[in-house]
């Protein structure tokens, strides 16, 4: 039995006679704005229509230039890792976040079996008391 070969949409071929289907008006028509060299629509145009970003109200006050995005993990993926002391240099090493962003925050979901020490830049409430009822340490570092 043959391998089945990849799926591959054919290309249009415009301007390529009557024959290939995409012949004479190359798929666009007879005259008009869509049918001119150079035309491009700009995104979320509807035709004159006021559009839906700007029927759409916008609210409040949103100053994402000093956001701080961090990176995220939880106990669960942690207790996984087998590892007495974690650092947020081991995670990005191990492959466990991908960038460090503005730190490393460590959330509460999931149980610890044994006791760790983690360093990062922030921890939830519920993370740090479940780490220190398991005899570990939640080691703040500073941004």
């Amino acid at each position: 039995m043959r391998a089945k070969r990849p799926y591959h949409k054919k290309r249009k071929r415009l301007g390529c006679g009557i024959g290939s289907g995409h012949g004479k008006t190359s798929t666009k028509g007879h005259k008009g704005q869509r049918a001119r060299s150079g035309f491009s629509l700009r995104p979320g145009f509807e035709g004159g229509q006021n559009p839906l970003y700007r029927r759409l109200p916008k609210r409040g006050f949103n100053n994402k230039a000093f956001q701080e995005d961090r990176a995220i993990i939880n106990l669960e993926r942690l207790a996984g890792l087998n590892e007495k002391e974690i650092t947020p240099e081991m995670l990005v090493a191990l492959g466990v976040i991908k960038r460090l962003e503005h730190g490393l925050k460590v959330l509460g979901t999931g149980e610890l079996k044994k006791a760790i020490t983690v360093k990062a830049h922030q921890f939830s409430v519920s993370a740090k008391a479940k780490m220190e009822k398991a005899g570990g340490q939640a080691i703040l570092i500073g941004s």
